[in-house]
């Protein structure tokens, strides 16, 4: 059985920080647990919406069998509530059929993924990095798989807006890699607000003309389902069940949630402008983390150098192309649609000299995009950096 599913979903909200784009310092607006000031933890709000999002993974059709995120703290925290429930229900009777049921004894673990880390834009300084293993285990213990090494190692100078689709692209080709040759069926992916938008792109094989363009969506612990187009490995399920194609149920129907609508697949796409000019040319490869850094060194790697290779996506999709089942989804969250985000110009901190400190890092950032917020959902006049919910408003922010 090779991979057929992947759900998708961002971090729930988080506190801010502060950089000096000359110098590359880096200010917690308030303390992380992993003392990282670029790794700031959840607010109370967003635990809450972890907690919400967990339930409505639990009752996945098909259900998860592997978890990646990126092994920044707000991410891990996320997923926590869902691996941790997938991983203690209570035994059920045969004939009980309950969320999670699917789960009883599953043993999931997060395996932490440096390649769906954090988007940070060019510059002449290295950027943070997440905290070493060792760290990350103390503050969630038995949840982390401690034998897996990242596929890939963004460079610590930066990325622009290509690089990083092709950083995600790369990484997407080794991990899916991964679950057909294990026989994984469907795959939890956590990760930043930039790299959920260069996911829906790479696996759909589209990449817009205008980068700012608000094709996938990007709110707090809201649910993207992308499902394996058809035709795609078909040859080696027809020979695992005996030259019968069963018949699927969409993800969409199975999880619910089925107003956000679904993105176009690549060849639609194609069918109303032309196609984007082929990859650009030589992607920087993956640079030896430092001593103590969330992977020790390239050695590390299982395959050649984690070096992030410049794949033919564009028109095709990653691994034969996805289609998008569910954008962004929130419809378990008690608030609804919140913080969600979309590119604003390629983020550099290179001419940036002299502008004094950002919040949260960047230059040209991405823009805050407003969402819908459920019946009962209060906006609130706070911000993210004292644990309150931010206006409900456009505006530069970070992911």
């Amino acid at each position: 059985m090779s991979l057929e599913v992947i759900y998708v979903t961002r971090h729930g909200f988080r506190s801010n920080w502060l950089v000096d784009p000359a110098s590359g310092s880096y200010i917690a607006m308030l303390k992380s647990p992993t003392g990282g000031a670029a790794d700031p933890a959840l607010t109370a709000h967003g635990v809450e919406q972890a907690k919400e999002l967990g339930v409505r993974l639990l009752s996945a059709d098909p259900p998860i069998e592997r978890v990646y995120s990126s092994p920044y703290y707000r991410c891990l925290q996320t997923v926590e509530p869902f691996v941790r429930s997938a991983a203690y229900i209570p035994p059920l009777a045969p004939s009980t059929v309950a969320p999670g049921a699917a789960y009883n004894g599953s043993g999931l673990l997060i395996r932490g993924e440096t390649g769906l880390g954090e988007w940070y834009g060019a510059a002449n300084f290295e950027h943070p990095v997440p905290a070493p293993r060792e760290t990350l285990s103390a503050l969630f213990p038995a949840l982390l798989d401690l034998d897996y090494r990242p596929v890939v190692v963004p460079t610590r100078r930066g990325e622009g807006v290509d690089e990083l689709h092709d950083r995600v692209a790369s990484t997407m080709d080794a991990l899916i890699s991964e679950c057909d040759r294990d026989g994984v069926r469907a795959v939890l992916l956590c990760s930043h607000a930039a790299v959920v938008i260069a996911l829906g792109r790479v696996l759909i094989g589209n990449m817009p003309d205008d980068i700012e363009v608000e094709d996938f969506k990007a709110f707090t612990c809201g649910l993207t389902v992308y499902q394996r187009r058809r035709g795609q490995h078909t040859g080696e399920r027809l020979a695992q069940r005996g030259g019968e194609e069963e018949e699927r149920v969409s993800p969409l129907q199975s999880i619910g949630g089925a107003d956000n609508r679904p993105v176009a697949n690549a060849t639609e796409i194609d069918e109303r402008k032309p196609q984007l000019s082929a990859p650009h040319g030589d992607v920087v490869a993956a640079e030896e983390e430092k001593e103590g850094d969330a992977v020790t060194s390239a050695a590390d790697a299982r395959n050649a150098d984690r070096q992030i290779r410049c794949l033919e996506w564009r028109g095709r999709g990653v691994s034969g192309g996805w289609s998008c089942e569910l954008n962004s989804d929130c419809s378990h969250l008690s608030e609804g649609e919140e913080r969600g985000w979309r590119f604003s110009g390629d983020e550099s901190f290179k001419d940036a000299v002299g502008q004094g400190n950002m919040i949260d890092a960047g230059v040209q950032l991405g823009v805050v995009v407003e969402g819908r917020r459920n019946s009962g959902g209060k906006a609130s006049g706070g911000d993210e950096g004292n644990g309150n919910r931010p206006k409900n408003a456009g505006g530069s922010s970070r992911l």
